[in-house]
C-alpha cells in the first residue's frame, strides 16, 4: 500500500540519536551510528522525530511500504519491557560511532573495582587553571586566554571520560560547552577568544 512514512537520509545523519527517542513506536535504531528504519509496519508515519533531528537527515514521504502494524508495536515493546524489567538478556547494542548520544538513555555496567584500597586512594590533583570555564561565561578578554593552549570541551566529557584532567587538561585552558543544549552559537565567541 502506498502511505507516509519515515525515511533517513545516511549522508545527513549525524547518529545523535535524538530521533529514537523521539519514536514512541520503537521504529528507528542506530545501525552503524546511523539512525535506520526498522520495520516499515512500525511506523505510523506521523512524524513525530521529525522535529528532533538537528541535521534534516529525516523526511516524511509517500511510498510503497507495509501498512502500521499497532499490534506489532504494543508487542514489541511489551517484550522489551518485560527483558528490562526482568534483567533477562537482550542483544548488546555496539557503541555509537557518532558524538554525543543525546536522550538516548542507557545504564552503563563498569566491572568492580579490583583493587580493595581504591576508596582509600587519593584523589586526583585538579589540572584545571582557570575560571570560569563554561564558554558562555568566559570574557574573551581574560588575561588566561593570551597564547594558551585550549582545551574545548562538551560538558559531559569530565563524567565521561575519568581520565580527562591527566590527559587533556594540563597546562590547558579549559572551556565548556554544550552545542546541544546550551541556547547560543559559539563560532562569535570562540572566534574573538581566538584572535
Amino acid at each position: 500500500m502506498k502511505r507516509k512514512i519515515v525515511t533517513i537520509a545516511p549522508n545527513l545523519c549525524n547518529g545523535c540519536g535524538l530521533c529514537i527517542g523521539a519514536c514512541h513506536e520503537g521504529a528507528l535504531k542506530l545501525v552503524d551510528g546511523k539512525a535506520k528504519l526498522v520495520s516499515d509496519s512500525y511506523c505510523d508515519g506521523l512524524g513525530a522525530c521529525l522535529p528532533e533531528c538537528p541535521a534534516g537527515a529525516i523526511k516524511i514521504v509517500e511510498r510503497e511500504a507495509a501498512p502500521f502494524d499497532e499490534a506489532a508495536v504494543v508487542a514489541k515493546q511489551s517484550t522489551e519491557k518485560h527483558a528490562t524489567n526482568t534483567g533477562e538478556a537482550t542483544v548488546p547494542q555496539p557503541p555509537l560511532a557518532c558524538g554525543c548520544p543525546g536522550k538516548m538513555a542507557k545504564t552503563i555496567a563498569h566491572p568492580p573495582a579490583t583493587a580493595p584500597d581504591a576508596a582509600a586512594a587519593p584523589a586526583p590533583e585538579s589540572c584545571l587553571i582557570n575560571w570560569p570555564v563554561q564558554i558562555k561565561l568566559v570574557p574573551v578578554n581574560a588575561p588566561y586566554l593570551r597564547n594558551a593552549a585550549l582545551l574545548i570541551a562538551a560538558d559531559c566529557t569530565a563524567f565521561a571520560y575519568p581520565d580527562i584532567h591527566r590527559r587533556f587538561m594540563t597546562n590547558k585552558v579549559t572551556l565548556i560547552g554544550c552545542p546541544k543544549l546550551d541556547e547560543v552559537n559559539y563560532a562569535e565567541k570562540l572566534t574573538a577568544i581566538l584572535q
